[in-house]
């Protein structure tokens, strides 16, 4: 368990007695940095999130931005770092699955995914298996999957040699009068759980990405890291659209960190109401699973849809014609409290708020003084620094990477990988662009100024390409939180980055 001996005492002081295991359980998924943002929430609200084209800002799986009158963007962006760093391959490809299934909860159609990705020195053996791994994660998901992969960046140093950084964002187009929300606001609605089954992998996922990696994390971990399934994601992306298409949804939800703790949580606190769930009627992969187990996994490729019990026949139909599983596992019910029954015993029973939306906490700040003038400069001959900047991968060309990506499927795509961004086709009057970019080493040694950078510089590439810029979408990567330097780069990066997205009008 992460639960410090303060949170415990909150609960409990809020329950009025002491938890059980499950509960524990659910709650300390629900605390984790991951879930509750608990120690950045003070911080993210410094950035600027209304704006003309923006319809929706942060709260949600995505936010949502207004492209022409018919269509909007549905925009996220999501780090699968520690993963990754133990199963590089399944690591990264759940990473593409997850950012697909928050792009999908908004009744958006995925049209394009990007990368960003850090790692270490190439010529460090692990670096390379990292490397070629995550690549071919990322490449083997999106193509299966049939979303075109159609920018990203890449920097090797040695500060990620042991912790990669995998982030991946991914955009959808929907219809505006087709947008729809992870709530539950009607009583008498069902929970309908659709896609794959649950089993024991990803189990404390949460926790673990909230966590520092350890030379031990690669072997006691990897329970931790779940299992990706890109054609079950096909099958789930197709099946969701036309569930959409052909029945007024309440709310979707997928499920990811926290697994269906976290998905009917949020569901419900976010429209003030209570969630019934039945433990035994969640379709399984394992036999013998704890109620514990089943309510933590965080199995892939598993969405909830908020629907009335009248158009359950229909949704199952249609599930059962792209053959996927579902299954009715609960109710929205009147109320504010999430209740798990086993087999008719109530087995927990916790306020959704406090699963939902734990309290933030005031952590202490120390600011790192800037030591720039003592940075040591060298002045090697002329020809040496060419022949050295040449052979930087860092500024080589990058092709090896995105020749594994398919990047015509769907056939938008106007302006391919290897540009200043790519520019997609929306209808016959309008396109978009899109590009990641940072710089990690600027930002570290003025994380004000090297954050501000990183936002201009976007900006920059999708002002080369013609393009007006509209929005930002940000994926912060930072250490412990807990230490106070740390918080305070993270706090000093913020500013940077809210000071130039509100200068050029681009919310995030």
């Amino acid at each position: 368990m992460t639960l410090a001996d303060s949170e415990i005492e909150y609960i409990e002081g809020i329950l009025g007695r002491k938890m059980n295991e499950l509960e524990e359980g659910m709650l300390d998924v629900m605390f984790s940095e991951h879930c509750s943002y608990k120690s950045s929430r003070p911080f993210l609200r410094a950035f600027p999130t209304e704006g003309e084209n923006i319809i929706l800002g942060p709260g949600d799986d995505a936010g949502l931005v207004s492209v022409t009158d018919k269509y909007a963007l549905a925009v996220g962006m999501e780090s699968h770092n520690h993963p990754s760093a133990i199963e590089p391959y399944g690591g990264a490809g759940t990473g593409i699955g997850g950012i697909l299934r928050d792009i999908i909860s908004m009744g958006a159609m995925p049209i394009a995914l990007l990368d960003s990705l850090r790692f270490g020195s190439m010529e460090d053996e692990k670096s390379r298996y990292l490397f070629e791994h995550v690549v071919k994660g990322i490449s083997d998901y999106g193509n299966r999957v049939g979303v075109p992969t159609v920018a990203g960046e890449i920097e090797f140093d040695e500060s990620f040699r042991t912790n990669p950084l995998v982030n991946v964002m991914c955009v959808g187009l929907v219809e505006k009068e087709n947008i729809v929300r992870a709530q539950a606001p009607n009583f008498g609605d069902v929970f309908l759980l659709m896609g794959g089954t649950t089993g024991r992998d990803g189990i404390h996922g949460v926790t673990f990405a909230s966590e520092e990696l350890t030379s031990d994390s690669e072997t006691e971990d990897r329970p931790a890291v779940q299992v990706a399934d890109p054609f079950t994601k096909k099958r789930v992306l197709e099946a969701s659209l036309e569930i959409l298409e052909k029945i007024d949804v309440s709310g979707v939800k997928d499920l990811g960190g926290g697994g269906l703790t976290c998905c009917i949580s949020e569901l419900v606190d976010a429209s003030n109401n209570a969630a019934f769930v039945d433990l035994r009627a969640i379709p399984l992969r394992e036999t013998g699973m704890t109620p514990y187990e089943i309510m933590l996994s965080e199995s892939q490729e598993r969405m909830v849809f908020v629907i009335n019990p009248k158009d359950v026949e229909l949704a199952q139909k249609i599930c059962d014609k792209h053959e996927i599983v579902s299954a009715v596992i609960g109710e929205v019910r009147e109320g504010n409290n999430m209740i798990i029954s086993d087999d008719g015993e109530e087995i927990a029973n916790l306020p959704t708020i406090l699963l939902a939306d734990p309290p933030s906490i005031d952590r202490p700040l120390e600011e790192i003084p800037e030591d720039l003038e003592h940075v040591e400069v060298t002045h090697p001959p002329i020809k040496e620094s060419l022949l050295k900047l040449l052979s930087s991968p860092n500024i080589a060309s990058k092709s090896w990477v995105y020749k594994q990506y398919d990047h015509e499927v769907q056939v938008r795509t106007v302006v391919k990988p290897g540009d200043d961004a790519a520019v997609l086709r929306i209808d016959d009057e309008t396109a978009i662009a899109l590009t990641t970019d940072s710089n990690t080493i600027h930002t570290k040694l003025s994380p004000f100024d090297g954050a501000a950078g990183c936002v201009a510089e976007a900006i920059r590439n999708v002002v080369s390409m013609g393009a007006t810029p509209y929005a930002v979408v940000d994926c912060l990567n930072f250490g412990n939180p807990e230490k106070p330097e740390i918080l305070w780069q993270f706090k000093t990066a913020i500013e940077g980055m809210s000071l130039v997205a509100e200068k050029f009008d681009a919310p995030v």
